[in-house]
């Protein structure tokens, strides 16, 4: 790795305000925030509005579509393509 193209990292509190979640990584993200952390050490603040704690893919929470019903009811109120038609 060459030496002074690469943003210098630092750890950094991201907060998951949906889901109530802090989480303490390196990054180069730059903010005037800060929080006191759990170890007693103030580091800087990001507050998100998605992560892995509330994102649907990970928690599991994720809705199932009823895409063949979707579907029937497109072809009803539109008809189906002229090229399908027999």
């Amino acid at each position: 790795m060459r030496r002074g193209i690469h943003p210098e990292t630092r750890p950094v509190v991201f907060r998951d305000r949906a889901a109530n979640t802090a989480f303490l990584i390196r990054s180069t993200a730059a903010t005037n925030r800060t929080i006191e952390w759990e170890d007693g050490h103030t580091y800087p603040l990001i507050d998100v509005e998605i992560s892995s704690a509330s994102h649907p893919f990970h928690t599991g929470s994720r809705r199932v579509l009823d895409t063949a019903g979707r579907v029937e009811r497109f072809e009803r109120r539109y008809g189906r393509p002229a090229a399908a038609r027999h």
